[in-house]
Parts: structure tokens; C-alpha cells; sequence
């Protein structure tokens, strides 16, 4: 019997960097057309996971796969063009550009547009990508607004905005509510749910309430080893994830 379309395979991954053993044998596979969450304790392991699936960081040992194509040790530009995209923790956006501008550079780069002597309007496929995606993040009323001028929940879909100018067939997301308020965190979440209808999601993510609530699998990193993988009941239920990471229950009286 076949298995579900795999989004994210990864085999004996390994890395290190001097005695640390940072993720250590991990071995994974996340369906396609699920969102996927991976949790754990600060130091588990989880952003080092990211860092290699990007190229940003080449394996010790192991395979990485995205929909079947073999990504393993590929430069980043590579892996982008492969159809990986991902935001970061520390929110990267050009404060100085307006949103538009900001999500059509984005575009342009996807689409191999270079010519810097068309005036922009004449670009008509490429302002139609634009103002669909920034209605699809939820910025369409700030689209001529300067990123800088932004609160830092709507950077963060901004940069949403810009991860999917590349048509991502797997998009990783790290940790995409830290530093919200709730109304922030609630628009977001509702945004990305709709994002993870037609796209592979990942997300890395500390608010346990978020993941939860979002999450149709989630896999626990301790130590960068997998402890646990499963539904959300499942993962609640776990007595060795209460005892790692989600706190073990009080006794009762």
C-alpha cells in the first residue's frame, strides 16, 4: 500500500558542530497536505533542522528530501529554486520600501526579472502577483505603506508575503506569532491556516495554544533526537513530552 505524498523526508540526519551534537540521527516524514509543527524545548535542535533543509547548513550524515527530490548538501539558491521557501525568527524586510514594492522585488527575483529600464506599471503580470499576495497575507490596506512604519505583527506577514513570492511547494515557518498580542497571533494563525490549503506548511513555534489549535502532526525534538511524533491528542497525552517540555500534570488531591 502506498503511503501519503511525502512534503519533507529526512534519514539519519546528523550535525555537529565541535562536541555538540546539535541534531543528532533524525529521521522524519511529514505528509503533504497536513500542517506540520515540530516543538521542544529551547536548544532542541529545531532552527539547526531548519538551517539544513535550507542549505544554510551542509549535513555530517543523513538524506533530505522534498517531494521526492533529494535537496541533501544543495546551496540555498538551489533549494529555493527546488521550491522551499522560509521565514526567519528575526523578521528581514527592506524598511525603506514600501509593502508593494518590498513583495514585487520579491516577485521579480522569483520570475528572472532584471530589466531596470521598464517602468514598473508596465509589469502587468508581475503588479497582478503582487497585489494578490499581499491581499492573501491580509496587508492589502498598507500596500503603500513603508515597511518601517509597520507593527511587528505585520512584518511578519509581510515577510510571509515575500516567502510566498516564490511559489513554495514546502514553506517553513519559524516561529511565525513570537512577539504578537493576541489579535495579531489570531489574524496570523487564521492567514497561515489558509496558506497550508494549497501549500506544505512546517511551522516551528514555542506558543503551545497556537500549536494545538493549528497542528495536524506534531513532532517533539529533545536534545536533537525525535522523542515524539503524532496527532495532537497523541502529543498531550505523552507522558515523556509532559516531562520534557509541556510540564507534567499535578497529581491530583
Amino acid at each position: 500500500m502506498i503511503g501519503p505524498a511525502c512534503a519533507l523526508e529526512v534519514v539519519g540526519l546528523t550535525k555537529r558542530f565541535g562536541g555538540l551534537t546539535a541534531v543528532d540521527n533524525v529521521s522524519l516524514r511529514l505528509a503533504s497536505g497536513r500542517l506540520n509543527a515540530i516543538i521542544g524545548p529551547n536548544g532542541a535542535g529545531k532552527t539547526t533542522l531548519f538551517n539544513l533543509v535550507t542549505g544554510e547548513l551542509r549535513p555530517d550524515d543523513g538524506s533530505i528530501r522534498v517531494h521526492d527530490l533529494d535537496i541533501t548538501g544543495l546551496p540555498p539558491h538551489k533549494i529555493v529554486s527546488a521550491g522551499v521557501s522560509r521565514t526567519l525568527q528575526i523578521k528581514s524586510v527592506f524598511g525603506n520600501l514600501t509593502v508593494a514594492d518590498n513583495v514585487r522585488a520579491a516577485v521579480m527575483a522569483n520570475e528572472k526579472i532584471r530589466s531596470f529600464y521598464r517602468p514598473l506599471h508596465s509589469y502587468t503580470a508581475v503588479n497582478r502577483r503582487v497585489s494578490d499576495l499581499i491581499a492573501e497575507v491580509g496587508l492589502y490596506e498598507y500596500r503603500e505603506r513603508k515597511a518601517s512604519t509597520l507593527s511587528y505583527g505585520d512584518v511578519a506577514l509581510l515577510e510571509l508575503a515575500l516567502a510566498l513570492a516564490n511559489r513554495p511547494k514546502l514553506l517553513l515557518l519559524d516561529e511565525p506569532v513570537c512577539g504578537m498580542g493576541p489579535e495579531e497571533t489570531e489574524r496570523a494563525v487564521d492567514i497561515i491556516r489558509r496558506v497550508a490549503r494549497n501549500t506544505d506548511v512546517v511551522i516551528i513555534e514555542h506558543d503551545m495554544e497556537v500549536v494545538f489549535s493549528i497542528a495536524d502532526h506534531i513532532v517533539v525534538m529533545a536534545q536533537g533526537a525525535v522523542l515524539a511524533e503524532g496527532s495532537p491528542q497523541d502529543i498531550s497525552s505523552n507522558p515523556h513530552v509532559q516531562e520534557a517540555y509541556l510540564g507534567a500534570p499535578e497529581d491530583e488531591d
